[in-house]
């Protein structure tokens, strides 16, 4: 089940907190439940996906962007996500999350998310949001110059451009 209370908490406590500027960092902090575990006694790898979304749905609202979206109609949607899993996650870790978004290009948003436990990173996120209305894909330069005027988008790093850049090349649909 989503965790809707956790994330009212969070939704509530970002209300609370001093706004941010498109590219300062969220930090949020997190505790790994039981029912957040699978069978092998750490942090399931569906619901890290989902922790990371009481990251980024608060980080929005304190940039304005939510705001944006809810004002314009408009609505957002992962598009996709690149995840690296390094140390183990388990039962009542204490965990900080930290959010930031990278930048856009033609159709994509892209966030940076990361959770650390005890000053080391467990998990790093990439992942790219598109924004969409009843008309189909908007591009994210629209939010921008809504956000603040015109603005330049920053450059992408060559990672996450390769990145892009391949899931580009990835068949779709699936071929068998």
């Amino acid at each position: 089940m989503y965790p809707f209370l956790r994330l009212g908490f969070h939704m509530i406590s970002a209300s609370f907190r001093q706004p941010l500027n498109l590219y300062e960092c969220h930090i949020s902090h997190h505790l790994c439940w039981p029912h957040d575990l699978d069978l092998w006694g750490e942090l399931n790898n569906g619901r890290t996906l989902t922790l990371f979304d009481l990251g980024r749905v608060p980080m929005g609202r304190r940039m304005g962007l939510r705001k944006i979206l809810l004002a314009r109609g408009w609505n957002i949607t992962v598009a996709g996500n690149c995840t690296r899993y390094r140390k183990r996650i388990t039962l009542f870790n204490r965990l900080e999350m930290r959010s930031r978004l990278l930048g856009w290009d033609d159709k994509f948003l892209y966030i940076d998310q990361s959770l650390w436990r005890a000053g080391t990173c467990t998990t790093q996120l990439v992942v790219r949001h598109a924004i969409f209305d009843k008309n189909g894909i908007i591009s994210p330069q629209r939010l921008m110059d809504a956000y603040a005027g015109p603005q330049v988008p920053p450059e992408l790093p060559a990672w996450v451009q390769s990145w892009s850049q391949a899931e580009s090349l990835r068949p779709w649909p699936p071929q068998d």
